[in-house]
């Protein structure tokens, strides 16, 4: 069935169209942009703006927001862990957001959910060492040889993204944002094998050495890249200068819903080096890392948003795009997603008022649509 959706206006992520514009689905693609369709039934949307679906670069849908990860991802049975995938997808695409990558689970339980609701793209277990960041998720490796190995099981398996913890994180027991888990030589190994058969490579990297053995093995996304010393955030700014020659993006993951407390002074200064980061011409992506903590849930990119251009420094239609066009780009979907134009998938979302003039627009939702079905009023 072909017809119409028209809105106020569109930001078609990258620049507004003004004027009533209409987009024109068929079979859950855009097939056109206009203002002029005598022939088509149209559902008018009334004064709303229609974005492209809000992609999250950057979640965990088996995690609880509101639990431990470390304790309960050892021992919640899978049908258990199932189900809160499900519902923590439920949550992502009623506030708009159509898409997610998935960017850690256990068992590779996401390929199962992958009709959650929102476009789910899979990781499965991130590789680890023994006994590193996350090893709870069953993706132990060690050396060249157990990267290798444990890569090509990633994509045997039919995942969409790898995920390699090139440093410790802070939710795992005994592992620290400081220490440098993988070599550059033990990571170019892993993406020599993603980048073969055509699946892109992400990595967990908060010290500057771990950035920068990554930043050289040719990933293609930093997560975090919050430059975490023990004296603080603390930027490589040659390594920032490499990630901009290179084009890595780096996914920021600090969409949060607001705690109503101040930040703490290292997580300002994270958002000092990213303000510079995006002056300096890097691309930077509006992820959540949800799942984390109360704070980091399903619904948080719009939040996001608005940090990008309260703190980042990121004009309205820069700060949207960081969260549609160019956050589709960082997962290789840039040719059907994130974008409001011919060939690309219906994923919209509309929202009432004018998010290019106040971002806070965009948690005012009034529609979603997922290739083309309406799933939200």
């Amino acid at each position: 069935m072909k017809y119409a959706i028209r809105a106020e206006r569109i930001f078609d992520g990258e620049r507004e169209i003004a004027g009533k514009p209409l987009v024109v689905i068929a079979d859950g693609k855009i097939v056109d942009v206009t203002h002029a369709r005598a022939d088509l039934q149209v559902v008018d949307l009334g004064d709303v703006t229609l974005l492209p679906g809000l992609v999250d670069a950057h979640v965990h849908l088996g995690f609880d927001p509101d639990g431990k990860a470390a304790e309960h991802l050892q021992h919640d049975a899978e049908d258990v862990m199932l189900q809160r995938i499900r519902a923590n997808a439920r949550e992502a695409l009623h506030a708009g957001v159509t898409t997610v990558r998935d960017l850690g689970d256990r068992s590779y339980l996401t390929l199962e959910a992958r009709d959650a609701g929102p476009e789910v793209l899979v990781s499965g277990p991130p590789v680890t060492t023994t006994g590193g960041h996350c090893w709870f998720l069953g993706g132990e490796a060690d050396g060249i040889d157990g990267i290798r190995k444990a890569v090509t099981e990633r994509v045997e398996r039919g995942v969409d993204v790898v995920k390699i913890m090139v440093t410790g994180g802070s939710i795992t027991p005994g592992s620290s944002p400081f220490h440098q888990q993988y070599t550059t030589d033990e990571i170019k190994a892993g993406v020599e094998i993603a980048h073969a058969a055509g699946i892109p490579v992400a990595v967990h990297a908060h010290a500057p050495a771990g950035i920068r053995a990554a930043v050289e093995a040719g990933v293609d996304s930093i997560e975090h890249g919050f430059f975490l010393t023990p004296e603080g955030a603390v930027a490589d700014w040659d390594t920032v200068d490499l990630l901009v020659q290179k084009g890595i993006y780096v996914s920021t993951t600090t969409a949060r819903r607001p705690s109503g407390n101040p930040l703490p002074p290292i997580s300002v200064r994270v958002r000092e080096n990213f303000a510079r980061m995006r002056e300096l011409g890097v691309r930077l992506v509006c992820s959540s890392d949800a799942g984390v903590g109360p704070f980091s849930r399903f619904d948080s990119v719009p939040h996001g948003v608005a940090e990008f251009c309260d703190v980042l420094g990121f004009r309205p239609a820069e700060a949207i795009a960081a969260a549609t066009s160019v956050a589709a780009q960082s997962c290789g979907l840039g040719g059907r997603k994130g974008r409001i134009a011919p060939g690309h998938d219906a994923d919209l979302l509309a929202v009432a008022g004018d998010p290019l003039k106040d971002v806070a627009a965009l948690l005012d939702v009034r529609a979603v649509f997922r290739a083309g079905e309406r799933v939200s009023r």
